[in-house]
């Protein structure tokens, strides 16, 4: 980690990285959004498309960071299991799942395969979006995209529709900005602004990115330097739900008809923005890191409501 925060480079961020273990699950009934403890999810109905009054739910999980082996959490593929077993005990089966990034620490075949396994065992549609945890030699997605993004462009990113909410998958790892934030660039935004063409002003938007699309700490690299292209892209719509991993916390903001929220870590936990040195793997005793991971539930209704959300720990 280096010690100035305005200058900090890639290698510098990727030893920052880290948090504790968390989803979210989001329950969409028509498109605005209210949050259930997940213990108390609604429903009991099997996966698939929405039928009569059930919300169409699904799961944010994110920086699994399978291969991580530090005093910080000497075990993620535990604390994932119980994350798994959080999510597939739900009342109401999510519709799909999400993973905001860093699916891995180093970007390893092996890891690669162990992440593919344990996504696996939820046993639901999965899509994964990589973090900068995930790209060889610090800024190739492809070995990343061939397991987990065949269907996307570029370096990732890619659209796709459910139960009448059009989800975005961002990517602004590859490249990185000032302070070490995230960037979009020229090209995946043009290809943002040919997405949304088409799009009904009134359509439920999610938005997937790694890092935050506002700017949560820039002294920390914890934002995407031309977010305000994408927002002004976005401004037309009337529900945009912002989800992002990275900070390995709950952080949210509401901006207009904007709901940002940053989920937690299933590896473990990072310092709130300003507290400490900077960011970096943040040691818990044994007995709290798991009162500090677990998964929340989320409920869309098709309003311009601010998203609600709620965070239930494994502990």
């Amino acid at each position: 980690m280096t010690s100035n925060r305005n200058t900090l480079d890639r290698r510098g961020a990727l030893q920052c990285l880290g948090w504790a273990g968390t989803g979210a699950l989001f329950a969409l009934s028509g498109g605005v959004a209210s949050a259930k403890m997940l213990d108390h999810a609604i429903g009991s109905t099997a996966p698939g498309k929405p039928t009569g009054a059930r919300p169409f739910t699904f799961v944010q999980i994110s920086d699994t960071h399978i291969g991580f082996s530090k005093p910080a959490n000497p075990d993620p593929i535990a604390t994932l299991r119980e994350s798994i077993a959080k999510i597939k005990a739900l009342p109401q089966a999510p519709d799909l799942v999400v993973h905001t990034g860093d699916v891995t620490h180093l970007a390893t075949p092996e890891q690669f395969d162990k992440a593919q396994q344990l996504l696996a065992e939820l046993g639901l549609p999965v899509h994964v979006i990589p973090g900068e945890h995930d790209l060889v030699d610090g800024n190739d997605p492809r070995p990343f995209l061939q397991r987990f993004g065949k269907d996307s462009r570029g370096n990732g990113w890619s659209s796709f529709d459910a139960a009448g909410v059009h989800f975005v998958s961002l990517v602004n790892v590859v490249q990185l900005g000032d302070m070490g934030m995230g960037t979009l660039g020229a090209d995946q935004l043009a290809w943002l602004s040919a997405d949304l063409a088409g799009v009904s002003s009134s359509t439920p938007i999610v938005v997937l990115s790694h890092f935050p699309l506002w700017a949560l700490y820039p002294e920390w690299g914890w934002g995407t330097q031309d977010a305000t292209a994408a927002m002004k892209l976005l401004a037309r719509f009337g529900s945009v739900t912002a989800l992002n991993g990275h900070i390995h916390q709950i952080q949210r903001k509401v901006e207009g008809h904007v709901s940002f929220h940053s989920a937690r870590s299933t590896a473990y936990p990072q310092p709130a923005p300003g507290v400490g040195a900077g960011p970096g793997p943040l040691v818990l005793p044994p007995e709290q890191l798991r009162s500090a991971i677990g998964v929340s539930t989320l409920t869309l209704n098709q309003t311009d409501t601010p998203i609600a959300i709620t965070d239930a720990v494994l502990a």
